[in-house]
């Protein structure tokens, strides 16, 4: 095609693929850019092309939105791949500003789930075409007609208008490349889908000679050219070295040069001279671009409305390291270099709210879920940050003097015989039941919980589930406030001394309760090294070696055996502590401590 002109805009599909986590969305994406003809034939081709980011491809899940292009007979499909986790609802909210259409896949075994009802909803609120895809049909316990119909009473419960409860429906497998329109029909490739794509998803619109309109939706960067707004052009065209001017979320309106304009080519990005109306670009000029920025004729400014986003529902403290290990592991460790950071990370995360501490010691960040604050705070440790976090707390509501706090719809699927404890422990965080479904030896419950409930309890339900049980969660609204339930049933072990633990003193220990650190490690005083197996707090030495004597007498000296100490992620630390306790994250350890234990 040629860089020297904007496509012709009827040539152009603007397409979000949506769904929920692990439902084939990104190795639909890889198929097709196999099938386009983008790669060679002997060509080494890594599998989730899309997912670009370490953690994205160490958990198998997508969580930035990233846009792709392919091109199909002489049509120029643009994709936007969206993650399917409910606490990266964010990303997906901004970036269907940018689509003409969707396609939600749905798995032909589990049919729709509570991330599929939010991805819709939004699809539906911006009155955009869905083609419905019934994917993975090759799984032995496929119910696809099933799937469709609850896909269809989906759109009902939605609201739907009637000229989209006739959506087209497509039968595929993401994972061998092939879709049909016919559960009968060929197994063959994507062509029936592609058909699909540029039959039903309408052209662009806007009008080419209209003054400049184009709505940032997402942002990336490079290394040499700085900040890159991403977007859809709604009007007029976009040339490199034109002079535009850049309309901010506060409305001030500041002059800029555009240097650069890329279209997406694959997974990659091509420069072009010009880009037209209904075009999806990255563009470079200006450092200070966030979500949300409209770029516009200098002459006739037009700001385009900014995407509704949903307010967040956690929120936790991260503050600058002063432990006695602080400054030991980190690159970044001040408070001026996390402001800098998290001011970076709210310009392309719309849905992350930052705001300093009173006391000027940290910040408070709010999110959508653990696993949204998590992957941030991941993500900070990887690049050489160090510091502090406290425990997760909900952000509460007041109307009319009542306090309301926010309220999830979760579904759990286990096998029947784990269902009782499951249940048990649901009920205890103050979750009501409010369906229930069984088939195969498999049950799904579905719960309204408190979003409160749900802070630390994955890794118990992955307990109770020996590891089998899925459960999955999407935020519902505000209702009254659940009153006041426990968070943790036991107390911890406190290292009372600086050193270095010994075998000998955490052999002693294991009586008292699980161990965090095994020997040979460096612990300071007030530092948790342990789960004590009481509901109080014990302060123990984890450092006290062996008193030696030259006396020996036999049966006087017993074997040192030591249990493995228990491994945590990030998030089970976040999810454990108490109000008065810290996670303490460097570049090379994560370690608990006692809020009282700070500065020594």
């Amino acid at each position: 095609m040629d860089t020297l002109r904007g496509m012709q805009q009827d040539k152009l599909r603007n397409v979000a693929i949506i769904a929920h986590v692990d439902h084939g969305k990104t190795t639909l994406v890889d198929q097709f850019f196999r099938q386009s003809g983008m790669f060679r034939d002997n060509q080494q081709v890594a599998e989730r092309m899309m997912d670009s980011m370490d953690l994205e491809r160490e958990r198998g899940i997508t969580i930035a939105s990233k846009n792709g292009a392919f091109h199909y007979r002489d049509y120029r499909i643009n994709i936007i791949d969206t993650p399917g986790h409910a606490d990266f609802g964010g990303q997906v909210e901004r970036v269907l500003k940018m689509a003409d259409g969707a396609l939600l896949l749905v798995d032909a075994q589990e049919g729709p789930m509570p991330q599929t009802y939010f991805v819709l909803k939004k699809a539906l609120s911006l009155h955009l075409t869905v083609i419905v895809v019934i994917n993975k049909i090759d799984k032995p316990a496929a119910r696809p007609h099933w799937a469709v119909d609850q896909v269809f009473d989906l759109f009902v419960k939605l609201g739907a208008p009637d000229h989209l409860l006739d959506f087209p429906v497509v039968y595929a497998c993401s994972r061998d490349g092939y879709a049909m329109d016919e559960l009968d029909g060929e197994r063959r490739d994507l062509t029936p889908l592609c058909e699909k794509i540029v039959n039903y998803i309408p052209a662009p619109t806007g009008f080419a000679d209209a003054p400049l309109q184009m709505l940032v939706s997402s942002i990336d960067y490079s290394p040499y050219l700085g900040r890159l707004g991403i977007g859809k052009i709604s009007g007029g065209t976009l040339n490199v070295n034109r002079e535009i001017a850049v309309v901010l979320r506060d409305g001030s309106i500041r002059p800029a040069r555009i240097t650069q304009v890329f279209r997406f080519d694959g997974t990659q990005r091509e420069a072009v001279d010009v880009a037209g109306t209904g075009e999806i670009v990255a563009v470079a000029g200006m450092d200070e671009v966030t979500v949300g920025c409209t770029y516009t004729d200098p002459d006739a400014p037009r700001p385009l409305p900014p995407m509704d986003i949903d307010p967040p529902t956690i929120s936790m403290n991260l503050i600058p390291n002063d432990s006695p290990f602080a400054g030991r592991e980190g690159t970044y460790v001040t408070s001026r270099h996390l402001a800098e950071r998290l001011r970076r990370e709210t310009m392309s995360d719309v849905a992350l709210h930052l705001e300093a501490l009173g006391d000027g010691s940290g910040f408070r960040v709010s999110g959508r879920g653990e696993l949204h604050l998590s992957i941030l705070i991941e993500r900070l440790r990887r690049e050489g940050y160090e510091f502090q976090v406290t425990r997760p707390q909900v952000i509460f509501r007041y109307e009319g003097g009542v306090r309301l706090e926010p309220y999830e719809e979760l579904t759990v699927d286990a096998a029947e015989e784990h269902m009782g404890s499951v249940i048990e422990k649901l009920g205890i965080r103050r979750g009501l039941m409010v369906g229930m479904e069984t088939a195969n030896g498999m049950a799904r419950l579905i719960y309204r919980i408190p979003t409160r409930g749900l802070l630390g309890f994955r890794s118990e339900f992955l307990t109770e589930t020996k590891g089998m049980g899925v459960m999955n969660y999407v935020f519902a609204e505000y209702g009254p406030y659940a009153g006041d339930f426990r968070h943790r049933s036991r107390g911890v072990l406190v290292s009372m001394a600086d050193g270095m633990t010994v075998a000998y003193a955490l052999f002693n220990l294991q009586d008292r309760g699980r161990l965090f650190c095994g020997p040979g490690m460096p612990v300071y005083r007030g530092q948790i090294v342990g789960e004590h197996c009481r509901e109080n707090d014990l302060s123990v030495n984890p450092t006290r070696g062996k008193k030696l004597t030259n006396v020996r007498a036999a049966g006087s000296d017993e074997n040192v055996i030591l249990s493995p100490p228990v491994e945590m992620s990030l998030e089970d630390y976040i999810a454990y502590i108490n109000d008065d306790e810290l996670v303490e994250v460097t570049p090379k350890a994560l370690r608990l401590r006692k809020r009282a234990a700070r500065n020594g």
